[in-house]
């Protein structure tokens, strides 16, 4: 008798196995990658300026669509031979503050001759950002460039090889041209057609870029700040300063570009939705712990901010909770705006009359399409 039983279990728990590895699959965590190879000779100013001021609704694009995947989001940066840099990188990285504060420090300078350095910047943008492998992930690459790549250089890769590459991979590589030069649009199409994405051709100067204030921005901006001081900073003093840095960037931004710091705002709670996060990237003590990616004993004395270390353990962890629960209610209030300002800008393009194609809503609609599940 014990037999049996024990032989019908073992049967049982081998017949449940690939239904438990299927069930893990289904709720696997998806993962949206989106790299920019970006042309940053000087031709391309207004385009990068247009990038910068659009930024955080590109990225509030992908949440709208994928609202449970972990995003990241890189950029390579190209001029040519003899110029500052040839390529310039940034990580594929969840953390968009710091993506963001890096685009700032671009600027369109550099370029002689009318090729460009494009087959290496597609070559490191394809082989040496650090992609995640996966069936749950999408890999999604915009080359956005005027001019045709060098194909003198003997040391390069040209894009032909390298997309078979992206292909094997599974990554897309859509080609955004700016402007109208024949010999682009030829390469680009063809860049388009082999890396199964879209090719999109917007104005020389990125088209208009459209910015829509709401009657809803100030108070936004207001509470993100409210929730910016439920941060606590921890880590290395380096890793103190730069999460202090990012509770901050919204005031500067606010001062600056009101729009904007709405969108920034509209981002983080959109991505509080499903996560405890105030800033990107980490750092934050409220939100490591109560996700459990960090336990607070193990935490040592001197990488908590001063007025921390006084406190015994118990009393940490009442401060954390505290924060953490006024941090809920406070994204709370402001996910209620959020959708009122999403509702207002809704109408607001409803209404405006067509406008030619622009980087911003070429870039969201194309990653509409192409995240969608």
């Amino acid at each position: 008798m014990t037999l049996a039983i024990t032989m019908r279990a073992l049967l049982f728990a081998a017949a449940t196995l690939p239904m438990t590895a299927t069930i893990s699959q289904a709720v696997a965590k998806p993962t949206v990658e989106v790299a920019f190879v970006l042309d940053t000779t000087g031709s391309m100013g207004g385009l990068i300026e247009g990038a910068k001021r659009k930024i955080w609704s590109i990225a509030t694009a992908i949440v709208d669509s994928n609202p449970d995947a972990d995003i990241r989001m890189g950029l390579v940066a190209y001029r040519d031979i003899g110029d500052d840099y040839v390529t310039r990188t940034v990580e594929l990285t969840a953390d968009i503050q710091d993506l963001y504060a890096q685009l700032l420090e671009l600027k369109a300078r550099g370029g002689g001759d009318w090729p460009e350095s494009v087959n290496e910047a597609l070559d490191v943008a394809v082989n040496k950002l650090q992609w995640t492998p996966g069936d749950q992930a999408r890999r999604i690459v915009f080359l956005v460039g005027d001019a045709p790549p060098h194909m003198d250089y003997a040391q390069d890769t040209r894009y032909p090889t390298t997309l078979k590459v992206a292909k094997q991979k599974d990554i897309v590589v859509n080609a955004v041209l700016a402007g109208t030069a024949s010999d682009t649009e030829r390469v680009w199409r063809d860049i388009a057609q082999n890396g199964n994405g879209r090719f999109i051709p917007i104005p020389q100067d990125g088209g208009q870029i459209v910015v829509i204030e709401t009657p809803y921005d100030d108070d936004i901006i207001i509470l993100q700040k409210e929730i910016n001081g439920t941060v606590i900073p921890y880590g290395p003093r380096e890793l103190q300063k730069r999460t202090d840095d990012k509770t901050r960037q919204l005031s500067q931004l606010a001062a600056a570009a009101p729009v904007m710091a709405s969108d920034m705002a509209s981002y983080l709670n959109k991505r509080a939705a499903r996560s405890s996060e105030a800033v990107t990237g980490g750092g934050d003590l409220v939100s490591d712990v109560s996700s459990g990616r960090q336990k607070l004993a193990a935490v040592r004395d001197d990488d908590l901010p001063e007025p921390m270390r006084k406190l015994s353990p118990e009393q940490r962890a009442a401060m954390i909770e505290k924060q953490l629960q006024t941090r809920k209610l406070l994204n709370e209030k402001l996910g209620v705006l959020v959708a009122k300002r999403d509702k207002f800008v809704a109408e607001q393009q409803a209404k405006a009359p067509p406008r030619t194609s622009s980087f911003d809503r070429a870039v969201a609609e194309t990653l509409k399409v192409q995240t969608a599940r």
